[in-house]
């Protein structure tokens, strides 16, 4: 099963190119797992879709955590049919809509209480589509249930749900999205994110 993302640093300083280029490093123990490869405009992560959501979170905190106010945007992908299949992208995981959507949902719950802290607060929020499913909206709807239990829910925006809390269970919320609701393994899956920290508003 493809899987990847194009994520993108923005940290708003004067110093962002030592910022993007110092926590670019923080991908170095992901790069035997994912193909890392950074360019002009973004960063491409490919590889087992469990991965993605880790190097993303190192990448963000390692650009956050000096307090400048740093925006990560990502577009995250798995099972696109346009994209050749890749051993190198083969989950050690079961990936999507397996099983009951209850069971799925407790898990997911679990998965997030269970997730480290980082000690940076962050703002997430994202918008969850599942491609060329006939019962897309009761697997949104089953993911709108697990983010509302998530204990990182800050509230629904129009197209998209927003995220608040540190850093590690806000990204380990984002990855069971990805992960576990939507579609079938082999099924397409994309989300589109992003994710603040440090900004001189709350709102």
């Amino acid at each position: 099963m493809y899987a990847g993302a194009q994520v993108s640093l923005y940290p708003m300083a004067d110093d962002f190119v030592g910022i993007i280029l110092g926590a670019l490093h923080a991908l170095d123990p992901y790069r035997d797992a994912l193909r890392i490869e950074t360019d002009d405009i973004s960063t491409l992560m490919v590889g087992p879709p469990e991965k993605l959501f880790p190097a993303m979170r190192d990448l963000f905190v390692a650009a956050a955590k000096g307090g400048t106010h740093c925006v990560l945007s990502a577009c995250v992908s798995r099972g696109c049919p346009g994209e050749p299949d890749d051993p190198f992208c083969t989950p050690a995981i079961q990936v999507g809509a397996v099983g009951p959507l209850k069971e799925r949902i407790e898990a997911a719950r679990n998965a997030v209480v269970a997730a480290a802290l980082t000690g940076q607060q962050a703002a997430a929020q994202f918008s969850h589509y599942p491609l060329g499913v006939g019962h897309h909206m009761d697997e949104i709807y089953g993911c709108i249930e697990f983010l509302k239990t998530s204990g990182v829910f800050d509230r629904p925006k129009n197209f998209c749900t927003k995220l608040r809390g540190d850093a590690g269970p806000v990204f380990a919320t984002l990855e069971q999205a990805f992960l576990h609701f939507g579609a079938p393994p082999e099924g397409h899956v994309t989300l589109d994110v992003t994710v603040s920290a440090n900004s001189p508003t709350k709102a």
